[in-house]
């Protein structure tokens, strides 16, 4: 899984609970499981290459077309 946040790359690598993650939700808990167990690996991606951005927030009109070239999908007007 790729992931911008280091902070929560650590947590599913750090076994040790500690008082400020003793509230977090079951979902961290089970991806912290799957990452111990080598189910699958947390990597960290620069914030501007996160692909998922195109669909989850507002972008600037450069940072949209970045990301919708890196998704290979084409503009429909120079379909024509």
């Amino acid at each position: 899984m790729l992931c911008d946040n280091t902070s929560a790359i650590n947590l599913t690598k750090n076994q040790i609970q500690h008082s400020r993650t003793k509230h977090f939700e079951i979902r961290h808990h089970f991806i912290r499981d799957h990452v111990n167990n080598g189910d699958c690996e947390m990597k960290f991606i620069e914030t501007r290459l996160q692909l998922v951005d195109i669909f989850t927030k507002p972008l600037p009109k450069d940072g949209f077309f970045f990301l919708r070239n890196e998704l290979g999908i084409l503009d429909s007007q120079t379909l024509s």
